[in-house]
Parts: structure tokens; sequence; C-alpha cells
């Protein structure tokens, strides 16, 4: 049968236009919509995108006040020269030195104390490898022989100190250049052989001439080596600066004395000026390199007698700071040129010439605004011919007693042996009835202020070992250490132990400390001038506990 001719056009112009159609893709006018979860049509791997992850969410901290923790300033002395308290013995390996120091560290933490003075320079040598004194005899058997180690003592000292929250203040001698007249045994890198003009003898010892411009540049030197290489927390200086005079012995020091002397100046106003112009540089010196870096000085404990001077204290001292040592400490005060100050009361409280309870009240004030520490002297216990010494609660009643006074903020106790290798019951005793709780030692305020960016976590990952707090970014380095609680309930949160991690500036993403697997997190951000940045308090989410 035939179509016509009319029906035929119609009918391929219609297969013509199909055909276009076919081969034009679809435009979508609506998004597609993705399958439900009860489709049972899988898409094909070809068209699966990679799922983004969640972005990672803040912990946010709880509107929970923390208690203040108390400031005050609990210190021992670990003294090095002649081996008083650490190392037992110099011809131990390090290994045994070490495990002898963590000991000592672990003792005193114990105790609540927060800071350790640990003397690092004796008497021209030093317990670091330095480019101007050689290794200490007391550290290694002979004067400028190396421990036998890889390691940094005064790195590894410093960093064992820091883990368990303690300051570490670095105890260092000026102007003492040996402990005896034998000097065969001196390296040849010491300076009595190096400068033999810079060395007076006086008495039983070798000194540095303090009247000589070169020996002030030389200490200076010493200590920027330290402040510049070491995460200190102070530099500290006792009391030798002159020597104690010596019975009808003079100084000699005439020739720098002649040579630098003002017009018309005294001896005792030079030497005076001597020092006063070290202390001054020192504090320039320390401050320029790192500014939270404290200077603190323990001088001897009588500035001067009433009987010298009407400003000062009701002591007979037979010699003192002002008039013998030529430390005039009141004037360091006064002009801000150091953070704290541990007059060295080692007499009992009502000694008859001079009485602690009395100088105690005198330092108070006499403090210039500077921080005042009570030097303790626990050697004395059960040891001197003072019969309040043989009184168990001796020790107690000076601390108590320094508490009472509105501007000193804490103690220090000489030495470290006196209540560890003996008297642990006076330990027990310090601890149970005085220093039952932690404490932070002081702050400080900088002089120029900044803004610290404060820290915000992220998560926290606890596992058997260890709780990791990560971070969203590196640390501001003007933090410090963080001091971090773990507890199950927030009204006792504050009595949890205290973990310390310390950071020292470095710009950290995360800090870990033992195995907190607690619902609550207490941390506080501290700064280098000891002021606490912020406090935060979290609920740990569960499934970061393990």
């Amino acid at each position: 049968m035939h179509f016509p001719l009319r029906l035929f056009h119609l009918f391929l112009i219609s297969i013509l236009l199909f055909a276009a159609c076919k081969s034009k893709k679809p435009v979508a006018t609506t998004p597609i919509r993705p399958s439900s979860p009860t489709s049972t049509v899988s898409p094909k791997t070809s068209e699966t995108l990679p799922a983004k992850p969640l972005p990672a969410v803040a912990l946010k901290p709880l509107a929970y006040r923390m208690p203040d923790i108390p400031r005050e300033f609990r210190g021992v002395w670990i003294a090095t020269v002649a081996n008083i308290d650490w190392p037992v013995s110099p011809d131990s390996p390090w290994e045994v030195q070490k495990r002898e120091y963590i000991k000592l560290l672990d003792y005193y933490k114990n105790l609540n104390f927060n800071a350790v003075i640990v003397q690092i320079r004796t008497a021209g040598d030093a317990f670091y490898p330095s480019n101007f004194a050689p290794w200490s005899k007391y550290l290694t058997g002979k004067q400028g022989k190396a421990p036998a180690t890889q390691e940094n003592p005064l790195t590894w000292m410093i960093k064992e100190a820091h883990d368990r929250g303690l300051e570490f203040h670095a105890w260092l001698n000026p102007y003492r250049a040996t402990m005896n007249l034998e000097t065969s045994d001196l390296s040849p890198e010491h300076d009595f052989f190096k400068h033999r003009n810079w060395m007076l003898k006086y008495g039983t010892k070798w000194y540095y001439d303090p009247g000589l411009p070169e020996v002030k540049n030389h200490l200076l030197a010493i200590i920027k080596e330290v402040v510049t290489n070491y995460d200190i927390d102070a530099i500290h200086f006792d009391d030798y600066f002159y020597p104690y005079k010596e019975p009808k012995l003079d100084f000699p020091d005439k020739a720098s004395y002649d040579k630098y002397k003002k017009p018309g100046q005294s001896r005792d106003d030079w030497r005076r000026q001597n020092v006063n112009d070290l202390i001054l540089a020192l504090s320039q010196t320390i401050k320029a390199q790192k500014p939270w870096v404290q200077f603190g000085i323990s001088p001897f404990g009588v500035w001067r007698n009433q009987s010298k001077d009407p400003k000062g204290s009701p002591t007979q001292a037979g010699q003192t700071n002002y008039d013998d040592l030529y430390a005039d400490v009141l004037l360091w005060m006064k002009n801000k040129w150091i953070d704290y100050l541990i007059p060295q009361l080692y007499w009992s409280m009502e000694h008859r010439l001079a009485s602690h309870r009395k100088l105690a009240d005198w330092w108070s004030n006499n403090s210039y605004g500077t921080n005042i520490y009570i030097g303790n002297g626990p050697y004395k216990i059960r040891e001197d011919s003072d019969e309040a010494w043989k009184n168990p609660a001796e020790l107690n009643t000076q601390v108590n007693y320094a508490r009472t006074l509105p501007q000193i903020q804490g103690n220090a106790f000489f030495s470290a042996k006196s209540i560890y290798i003996k008297n642990q019951d006076i330990a027990q005793k310090l601890k149970a009835e005085v220093f039952n709780r932690p404490t932070l030692p002081p702050s400080f305020e900088p002089k120029t202020q900044t803004i610290i960016e404060i820290p915000v976590v992220f998560d926290v990952k606890t596992t058997p070992e260890k709780t990791q707090i990560n971070l969203e970014k590196p640390l501001d380095p003007a933090i410090r250490y963080a001091m971090v609680q773990g507890g199950n309930d927030l009204n006792t949160l504050h009595e949890a132990i205290i973990h310390t991690a310390w950071v020292g500036g470095s710009r950290v993403r995360y800090l870990e400390v033992p195995s907190l697997n607690t619902e609550y997190l207490a941390i506080r951000w501290i700064d280098h001038y000891g002021r606490i940045v912020q406090t935060q308090v979290f609920q740990t989410p569960k499934s970061t506990r393990p």
C-alpha cells in the first residue's frame, strides 16, 4: 500500500527532529537528590566523591572558676662546692650523679618546695661547657676534665627541675677564684694562669680583683653565656663579694685603688662602687638577653649594726654587708637592680647578738618594694651551741613568723642535705604543719606589657600511659609552662595532683602529662614572669578516654 507523498514528507521530518534531540545532553533544572538510606541502588565507584573530614571543634571551657593558688617562695640551696650537697662524690659516674640529683629533687618536690638554687660556678670553674672557665673538679674529680657523657649536665639539670615544676636559679660565685692556695691542681684553662694579673691572694684563697674593669667585663661575659644558652629562671649570687675580713690582714688591692679611684674617694667607698657597678651591669646584661630571668642575691643577714648607723638593725654582728663586704644591698633594692633578696638569717628567733625575729622585722621594713625571702639555716639543727636549735619547732616557728610580715614572700633553706641526709623528722614536721599545700613562687611584672594569645584546646586524648592535650595552633612563645589537674568532681578538682608541662617558650602544638582518665581537666597557662595568663576547665568528652 503506498502512502501519499505529503504524509511521507511529514514522517521524514519527524525522524530528523528526533535524531537532533538525541544528540543534545539534557540540562537539569533541579538539584539531584541523593539516594535515600533505604535505596538499593549503589552509585558507581567513578561517581563517588571522597568524604570531606568534619572540621575540628575546639573544647569549650566551662564557666567555672578555680580557686587561686597561693604564692610563696620555697627554695633550697643545692651547694656543689666541696660536694656539700651534690654530687655526693665527684668520682662517681655521671649516671650515678644523675640518680642522686633526681632523688634530691623528688624529695624536695614531695615537701612542696617550688624552687632549687643550684651552684653552677664555685670558684673560677663551671658545671657546664664554658668558653670562660674549666669544668669543675666537684663534678668530675679533676678540674678541666669533662664529664663522661654526651649530655650537657646543666641543660639536663634544668629540665629535671622544670619537669617537677621547680624553678631553677643558677647560683654563681663572682669573685672567689680558688678554695685554697694550692694552685697545682688548677686547670691550665683557669683564670689564675690565663689572667694572673687579675688575682689577689688573701687569707687562704685567691680572689679576682673587683677593682679591675677587665674582671667586671669577664664576669659579665660569664653571666651572658649562661643566660643566653640555658633556660634558667634566675641568676643568683650569695654573700661572697669582697671576702670576709681576716684578722690583721688588709685586702691587697692598693694598686688598683690607686689607679682607678676618683679624687678624694676613700677605699671603702671605692670598693662599694666596684660592687655596685657590677650589680648594675649584671642586671642590665641579664634583662637585655631575657627580661624575664630574675636577678637575686642572698647577702649576709645584717646590713649594718645600729651602733654604726641609726638606720641599721638592733644587732651586734661582727661583720656586716656595708662595712666589711662592701655590699650596699639597700642601694640595689632602691634602684630596682635586683628582683629578689634572700638575707641569710641563720640565727635562732631570740639570738642575743642577732635575733632572727628582729632581723626579719628589719628586712620587711627595708625592702623598697623588692621581694624579700628569708634565708633559714637548718644546717644548725642539733649541730649548734645555741640551745634553740635543739627545739624541733624552731624552723617552723621562723617560717610562720615570716608569714606575719607584709613584705616577706617566702623562704629558702641552707642547705639541701640538712633536712635530707639528716633531720628528716624536721622536714616532715615542716611539710605537715607549714608546707602542707603546694604553692606557686611569686610572679613579676614585665616593664613592657604584651598581649598573650590564649591557647585553644582542640581535643584531649588519653591512653593508659599518658594524656595528650592538642592545641589549635602553636603556643604563644610567651607561655612558659602549664599546670594540669584532672578529677571527677569540680569541687575537689583544685586538690588533685598538679602535673607540670614545661614548654619554655617553644611553640608546641600539644602537651603531654601522665594519664588522666577523668571527667574534668583544669589547665593553668603560666608565662615567663610567673603570671597565670588563663585558667581553663574542661569537661573531657568520653570519646577521648580509653
